[in-house]
């Protein structure tokens, strides 16, 4: 049985919802988000969709994402759906909103990185082969150039955020 907040027909399910919780920060800034019918109009999709996206009853069409997140500045719901809903975006990093400091520190710390990374690289491709001994190498190179790639996409998504 589902738990009912104080706050009006929210229940413990829809309070945790990504959705939801987008729509509703959105609401400080935008007061016809505070409520489903608000949002539903502003997107021109059906109320009783955007209730059933809310409570997790469906998953929302990639369209639907680009609204919500357009209209609740909330870029990370794109993300959010790739790595958790789509199908093919399960491989793709999960990036979550960070501050500027944060961003910039892990960033500085993949860009110390880097320079070793690319010695490596050099050192095993230059024979244009890549051996046993090379392979966990290579692997370890992999791994600093993804975590540069989710700096990257950090960073993007807070100029987004915020700009």
């Amino acid at each position: 049985m589902e738990v009912k907040k104080k706050m009006s027909n929210v229940t413990t399910k829809t309070s945790s919802n990504v959705f939801y919780k987008a729509r509703h920060a959105a609401s400080s800034h935008n007061e016809q988000l505070s409520s489903r019918e608000g949002a539903a109009d502003i997107m021109a999709i059906d109320r009783g969709r955007l209730y059933r996206i809310e409570n997790g009853i469906v998953n929302p069409y990639p369209e639907e994402i680009r609204l919500m997140a357009d209209l609740y500045n909330a870029p990370e719901l794109e993300n959010y759906y790739c790595t958790h809903m789509c199908p093919l975006g399960y491989g793709i990093p999960k990036i979550d909103v960070e501050n500027l400091d944060r961003i910039s520190l892990k960033a500085l710390s993949a860009f110390r990185e880097l320079d070793q990374t690319g010695n490596f690289l050099l050192d095993i491709t230059e024979d244009g082969m890549i051996d046993d001994n090379e392979k966990p190498i290579l692997e370890e190179i992999i791994a600093t150039l993804e975590e540069l790639e989710q700096v990257a996409q950090s960073l993007k998504l807070w100029v987004k955020k915020n700009l």
